[in-house]
C-alpha cells in the first residue's frame, strides 16, 4: 500500500514538471527538458519572435503545440545559422591534456579574490550557490556566481580538447540555471539574482553557447536552459540596472543578448535601449578630462572596458554611436597612459587595487594608433616620446601627476585635490603617494575588502583617513566631500613647468570637529630632484595636529636626527624631512590592531600586509604652517637641508641647499599659482 501510495506521489511530482532530487542530472535530451519543464520551455519558446527568417520549422511545432519537436528545431537554427559568427569555435581534436587551476575548478574549489573555498552540495545534489566562502562574505558569494571559473573551464577545454572539461560546464549549467528558477522578476541582492552576477553570466553564456553549440558534451537540454534563462537575465539588467560602473556593466550585458541573439521578440528592444542608456550615462559618469567619476582608477577601467565592449557590440550589429562615445573612450585611455607609474602600475586611490596597466596600454596604442602612449607604457623603450609632460593635470578629477621623465627610475607622484568622487570614496582628500627607482614609498592603504572578517577588521580604515597620507585634526579625520562637480578647477589650483610642478587645495570638513579648522596643502615639485608639502592650518581654537606618512611594506622605515624618517632600502628611498621649528613628536607604527587599526596596507582585495606610518603630531594654539621636504635617492641620501626663509598670508620663501650640486629658492604660495616660482644655481658655476 505505501508503495502504492508513492508511486502515486511521483506521478502527481511528474505531471507538474517537479523531478526528484537526483534526477535534474539525468536530463540530457530535449525530450528530458520538455518532460521535467515543460512550462519553462513553453515560456522560453514564447520570448522568441518565430516570425524571424529561419524559424519557421518552429513557429510551425510550437503553434501545434509540439514543443519538443519546436526545442529540436529551434537548435537546428542555432547549430546551421549565422548569428555570432565571432564567437563559434572549432571544436578541439579530444586529448587527455589537463591543465591544474582547471582541475581544481573541476573539485568545486573557486579561488575568488585571493580567498580559496570548496561550494558544498545540498541533499537535492545542487550545488549551494549561495555559499559565502570560508570567510562567510557575501562578496565571495556574488562573484562566484559570476562564473568567471566556468569561463576559464571553457578556455581550457578549448586549448586541451579534454571533454570533462566540457562535460564539467554542462552539468555545471544544468545545476545552476535549474536550481536559481525561477527569476525573481524584482530587483535583488540575493548571491544569485544581482544585477552584476546577472550581467557577468550574460556574456560568460554567450561564449559558451556559441563556442560549444557543435560539441557533443554540452547536452541539448543545457542548450535549450540557456536559451530559457538569457530573456530573465536581460530583463533584469534592463529593468532593475545601477548607476555609475555598474550600469556600464548591466547595460552592456543587455547589449550582448540583444545582438547576440537576435531571435528573441525584445531584442530591438532592448538594443535601442541600451544604445541610449549607455551614451547617456557615458555623459554623466565621465569628466571632460576623461576620468570616470567614481575617481577610482581601477573603476575607471571596469567602465572603460565596458564602454568599449558596447562598441565592439554596437559595431557588430551596425548601430552606429556618436562621435563623442568614441572618443570618450580614446580620452579614457589616454588617462591611464598618462596616470600609469613607471613600474607600469595603476596609481592606487579608493576603492580598487594595485593592478598593472602596462599591457592594456600598450594594446589601446595600437588600435588607436597613439604612439606616445607605448612610449610611457614601454618606458621609453619604443613608441613616441610625448610632445607634453611629463607631468600631468586633470581638472575636473582634480588629479595632479608629477613626474620626472618616462625611465623604469623615474619620480613619480600623485596628488589628489578634487572632489570625493560619485561612489567607492574614501576620505583621503589631499592625499599624496610617491614612487621612484622603480619603488613605490608612500603608499595608499588600499581597499582591503567590502564585507566579511577582513572587512569587518579593516573596511572603515581602508575608507578612513587613517589610511592615507593627509592630516588629522584633533584625531578625527575628514567627512564626505562632494561627490561630482559641475566646473573643473581653476588654472590658480595648479602650474606645470619644465623645471617644477606645482598643485595646491583646501579641505574644512572634519568628522566630530568642534569649531571651524582648514587645512590647506601645496605640493611643490623639483623635478628630478624632491618635492615640498606646504600644509597650512587655519583654526579657531588650540588644536592635535597629526601628519601621516604609510610606507610601502618592503621599506625599512628608521628615525634620524631633526626628526627626519627614512627608509633604508637596497635600491630606491626616500626621507621626509620637518622644515622649521615645530615641535614634533614621532611614532612608528606597524601593524597595529589595538586600540585602532593602524599600519596595514592592501594592494589587491582581501589580500593585506602591515606597512609602517610614520605619525607625526604635535599642539597648535592658533593658525600655523608645516612643511616638508621628501627627498628620493637610490642608495645614498643626498646632503640636502631646507630653510624657510620667509613667511607671509599668501605663502613663503623656502632655500633648498645640496652639497656638490646646487641651491634653490623656492616661492611655495598657498592658494596661488601665478606666485610659484623657483630659482636655482649650480654649484658648478
Amino acid at each position: 500500500m505505501k508503495l502504492r501510495y508513492l508511486l502515486i506521489f511521483v506521478l502527481i511530482l511528474n505531471c507538474f514538471g517537479i523531478t526528484s532530487a537526483q534526477s535534474w542530472q539525468k536530463i540530457e535530451t530535449v525530450e528530458d527538458i520538455c518532460k521535467a519543464y515543460p512550462e519553462q520551455m513553453k515560456k522560453m519558446l514564447g520570448e522568441f519572435n518565430l516570425n524571424h527568417q529561419g524559424l519557421e520549422k518552429v513557429k510551425k511545432a510550437f503553434a501545434e503545440d509540439k514543443i519538443e519537436e519546436a526545442g529540436k528545431y529551434l537548435l537546428e537554427y542555432y547549430k546551421t545559422g549565422n548569428t555570432a559568427k565571432y564567437l563559434r569555435k572549432v571544436q578541439p581534436e579530444k586529448t587527455v591534456k589537463t591543465e591544474a587551476l582547471a582541475d581544481t575548478i573541476l573539485n568545486d574549489v573557486f579561488v575568488v579574490q585571493n580567498v580559496r573555498g570548496k561550494v558544498p552540495y545540498g541533499e537535492d545534489g545542487h550545488r549551494d550557490w549561495y555559499y559565502k566562502g570560508p570567510n562567510n562574505d557575501r562578496e565571495w558569494a556574488w562573484l562566484s556566481n559570476r562564473h568567471f571559473q566556468l569561463d576559464y573551464v571553457f578556455t581550457t577545454y578549448l586549448k586541451t580538447g579534454n571533454p570533462k572539461y566540457a562535460r564539467y560546464i554542462d552539468l555545471f549549467l544544468r545545476d545552476f540555471i535549474i536550481k536559481s528558477m525561477p527569476n525573481p522578476g524584482i530587483k535583488s541582492s540575493t548571491s544569485v539574482w544581482r544585477g552584476l552576477e546577472v550581467s557577468f553570466r550574460i556574456k560568460v553564456w554567450s561564449r559558451i553557447f556559441y563556442g560549444l553549440l557543435n560539441s557533443e558534451y554540452l547536452s541539448p537540454s543545457t542548450q535549450l536552459l540557456i536559451l530559457s534563462s538569457l530573456p530573465d537575465h536581460a530583463h533584469y539588467n534592463r529593468n532593475f540596472h545601477g548607476g555609475n560602473n555598474w550600469l556600464t556593466m548591466e547595460i552592456s550585458a543587455l547589449a550582448t543578448v540583444a545582438a547576440n541573439f537576435p531571435e528573441y521578440k525584445k531584442s530591438n528592444a532592448w538594443l535601442d535601449y541600451s544604445i541610449k542608456t549607455m551614451t547617456e550615462s557615458m555623459k554623466n559618469q565621465v569628466y571632460p578630462d576623461g576620468i570616470q567619476t567614481e575617481l577610482s582608477s581601477h573603476y575607471h577601467n571596469v567602465s572603460m572596458f565596458n564602454f568599449e565592449l558596447f562598441k565592439d557590440i554596437c559595431d557588430k550589429a551596425n548601430k552606429p554611436l556618436p562621435d563623442f562615445f568614441n572618443q570618450t573612450i580614446e580620452n579614457m585611455y589616454s588617462y591611464i597612459a598618462h596616470a600609469v607609474r613607471p613600474d607600469g602600475f595603476r596609481l592606487l586611490n579608493n576603492d580598487g587595487d594595485r593592478g598593472s596597466d602596462r599591457k592594456i596600454i600598450l594594446k589601446a596604442s595600437k588600435k588607436f594608433n597613439n604612439t606616445e602612449w607605448e612610449y610611457i607604457a614601454s618606458n621609453g623603450k619604443s613608441g613616441t616620446k610625448p610632445l607634453n609632460g611629463p607631468s600631468w593635470f586633470y581638472p575636473w578629477a582634480g588629479q595632479f601627476i608629477s613626474r620626472s621623465g618616462y625611465d623604469d627610475d623615474a619620480h613619480w607622484s600623485f596628488f589628489d585635490i578634487g572632489p570625493w568622487g560619485s561612489g567607492h570614496q574614501h576620505n583621503d582628500k589631499l592625499h599624496i603617494s610617491i614612487s621612484a627607482f622603480g619603488r613605490d614609498l608612500l603608499v595608499d592603504a588600499g581597499r582591503f575588502a567590502y564585507t566579511g572578517e577582513v572587512a569587518k577588521k579593516f573596511r572603515r580604515y581602508a575608507k578612513g583617513s587613517q589610511g592615507h597620507n593627509v592630516i588629522l585634526i584633533d584625531g578625527n579625520g575628514q567627512g564626505p566631500g562632494p561627490k561630482v562637480i559641475t566646473d573643473p578647477l581653476s588654472e590658480k589650483q595648479f602650474k606645470i613647468t619644465p623645471e617644477f610642478d606645482y598643485a595646491w587645495n583646501s579641505f574644512n570638513n572634519f568628522i566630530d570637529v568642534e569649531g571651524a579648522v582648514k587645512h590647506t596643502r601645496a605640493l611643490f615639485y623639483i623635478r628630478g630632484n624632491f618635492w615640498i608639502v606646504v600644509d597650512k592650518i587655519t583654526t579657531d581654537k588650540p588644536r592635535k595636529i597629526e601628519a601621516i606618512w604609510h610606507w610601502h611594506p618592503d621599506c625599512e622605515v628608521k628615525v634620524g636626527g631633526k626628526k627626519i624618517t627614512y627608509s633604508e632600502n637596497d635600491n630606491g628611498n626616500l626621507k621626509i624631512v620637518p622644515v622649521g621649528e615645530s615641535k614634533w613628536k614621532i611614532n612608528l607604527i606597524k601593524g597595529q590592531e589595538i586600540p585602532e587599526i593602524q599600519g596595514w596596507y592592501s594592494p589587491e582585495y582581501n589580500k593585506y600586509e602591515p606597512n609602517v606610518a610614520s605619525i607625526y603630531s604635535t599642539k597648535i594654539k592658533s593658525d600655523q604652517t608645516f612643511v616638508w621636504l621628501l627627498v628620493p635617492f637610490e642608495s645614498s641620501a643626498p646632503d640636502i637641508v631646507a630653510k624657510i626663509i620667509s613667511k607671509n598670508a599668501d605663502g613663503l620663501d623656502i632655500r633648498i641647499t645640496e652639497t656638490k650640486k646646487g641651491e634653490w629658492e623656492i616661492t611655495v604660495p598657498y592658494s596661488n599659482s601665478e606666485q610659484a616660482k623657483m630659482k636655482y644655481e649650480s654649484i658648478l658655476k
